[in-house]
């Protein structure tokens, strides 16, 4: 008896030890079973995990496309401006007569942004008087490339043009358009790379010194994730592009040096602004090294001169003043004494107040370069930027009730007519969402073949039932993994169409770190929109949200097609 007894408590302690040895090597292996992994390795098996079990609540529906009509007629972004009140004056004229003036909207803006609308004010205010008449100026602030577009398309015509730098006059006169510079300075300004303190601080000490030829050839041994804007838009961004190329081959911008070392430097760059404010956005994320400003911007952005140093680039952005046309010898003159005005000690006082004219000693090291050089560069960049890469994009589509008749036109409008700016190694599908969920195009190259599917899948989208938007991103996130899995190199994308309301299936909630952790960017196309809840959804990988209406839309997509794909 006393013998059982023992062995039972031996039994029941070999067991207690057991059971803390299972334990300890089960808590061990869960403990080290990702050890040696990278915080990216594990986020993605437990993405991986949340998109299948996501995905299997959701009920797909597979819609077989039919083949439409395509045009073979080259796109050009000019031929879908809109209407030019979509851009208001910020200054109108005052007088009966007055000139117009296309200005960019770094002077042309608000509080500090707008120093060249305070001084249009004071000049209609001044009583200034040619031939015994008052005269007056109306100003509209626009960006400098889509000035240029209406100016070189001739939908709308001011009399006088005052972009950032001079590229875009180049440009300008390269395209036979009739534009003359008559001052070549209203207000000093300066693009900058703007590098965080330590990663500044880490290349001096490998470099020695900071300019441009040591940060692209950083980004080209991926030492720096580097970030800039489109130049198809963007001054500083088009400004970038030339001066990069400077850098491999200054004397001949578009030689295959030039072109080789652009392809090596554009493999390490992750991130093409759409915009100059989602720029800002994405480097308030952390997600960048660096990123490029105007130094006007620079200073007057709080929190970025204590967190970056500014280093000058390329040509400065001294706000030259173009007139349009053929002008008359009054508007000539009325012209003549803006100008005047501009240059005046109390315009440029108040110019130096709004963080213009510093960096004065700045010289640029390159010289003027030549309007068909600048757009050819623009156009290598459209066809270089991801040569080491398969872009791969799926478009989502709203088709709930909320989005039926007009919202819905627009939305068709839109990937009809922005398709024609996808290039042909660029693999698209698309998915519409409703109650459900419909694959109607799966992924594939988009050649004329699979433009005409695309063509007839949009077509045929009708508007019923309710809002399922993350249901859908979901299943367009899981035919992207499985490309991805396919062609490692691809580049993915999704375009979200949507009037923004979601009111069933899964929230942003389930699926928010899921996406994140696949970084894929997701660009939002809003319609009548909860433009909030869209800007939200692209903040989650640094992509650009457009409220998007009749009027701007096409060519919005059009512009950020040519940044993007």
């Amino acid at each position: 008896m006393g013998n059982s007894k023992k062995t039972l408590k031996i039994l029941g302690a070999l067991a207690g030890i057991s059971v803390i040895v299972f334990c300890l090597i089960y808590g061990g292996i869960t403990l080290t079973k990702n050890m040696g992994k990278s915080a990216k390795v594990v986020s993605a098996e437990n993405a991986a995990e949340t998109l299948n079990e996501l995905y299997q609540d959701i009920t797909v529906n597979t819609v077989a496309a039919r083949k439409a009509q395509i045009s073979l007629e080259p796109a050009d972004v000019k031929d879908s401006l809109p209407d030019i009140s979509k851009f208001p004056p910020q200054v109108d004229n005052t007088t009966g007569k007055y000139i117009e003036i296309f200005s960019s909207t770094e002077k042309a803006g608000d509080e500090k942004d707008g120093w060249l609308v305070d001084v249009a004010k004071e000049f209609n205010a001044a009583g200034i008087q040619i031939n015994g008449e008052k005269v007056s100026v109306r100003l509209r602030g626009i960006a400098s490339g889509q000035g240029m577009d209406y100016i070189v398309s001739g939908k709308y015509l001011p009399d006088a043009f005052t972009p950032s730098n001079e590229l875009w006059g180049e440009m300008m006169k390269s395209k036979g358009t009739n534009v003359s510079l008559v001052e070549k300075r209203l207000a000093g300004n300066v693009p900058g790379i703007l590098l965080s303190r330590s990663k500044n601080d880490e290349l001096i000490k490998k470099y020695g010194a900071i300019n441009l030829k040591t940060i692209t050839d950083a980004v080209a041994a991926n030492e720096i994730a580097m970030g800039y804007t489109n130049p198809f838009a963007s001054s500083t961004g088009l400004n970038f592009l030339i001066s990069t190329l400077s850098t491999f081959d200054s004397k001949d911008l578009l030689s295959g040096k030039a072109i080789q070392g652009f392809e090596k430097f554009q493999t390490n760059i992750p991130f093409v602004a759409y915009t100059t404010l989602q720029m800002r956005e994405s480097a308030k994320s952390g997600v960048l090294d660096g990123f490029i400003l105007e130094y006007q911007t620079f200073v007057n952005t709080p929190g970025l001169s204590s967190e970056y140093i500014f280093t000058p680039f390329g040509l400065r952005h001294d706000s030259p003043m173009y007139s349009i046309g053929k002008l008359s010898d009054e508007k000539k003159e009325i012209l003549n004494r803006f100008i005047e005005f501009c240059k005046s000690e109390k315009a440029q006082k108040l110019a130096d107040d709004y963080g213009f004219n510093k960096l004065d000693d700045y010289i640029p090291e390159m010289t003027a370069v030549a309007g068909e050089v600048v757009s050819q560069a623009q156009s290598l960049w459209k066809e270089k930027k991801d040569a080491n890469n398969d872009i791969t994009a799926v478009f989502v589509a709203d088709v709930s009730g909320s989005m039926n008749g007009v919202p819905l036109n627009n939305l068709k409008k839109s990937l009809l007519n922005g398709s024609q700016y996808i290039l042909k190694d660029t693999s698209i599908g698309l998915v519409s969402f409703s109650t459900d969920v419909n694959i109607n195009l799966p992924i594939a190259k988009f050649d004329i073949n699979q433009r005409s599917l695309f063509t007839g899948a949009v077509t045929d989208l009708t508007a019923n039932g309710s809002t399922a938007m993350f249901d859908a991103i979901v299943v367009a996130t899981k035919m992207l993994v499985e490309e991805k899995a396919k062609t490692p190199n691809a580049k993915l994308m999704l375009f979200v169409l949507s009037d923004g309301e979601t009111n069933y299936g899964h929230s942003l909630d389930d699926v928010g770190d899921m996406l994140k952790a696949f970084k894929i960017p997701i660009y939002t196309i809003g319609y009548n929109a909860d433009i909030k809840a869209l800007e939200t959804l692209s903040q989650i990988n640094e992509a650009a949200s457009i409220n998007a209406d009749s009027e701007d839309v096409v060519y919005k997509l059009g512009s950020l097609f040519n940044a993007q794909m």
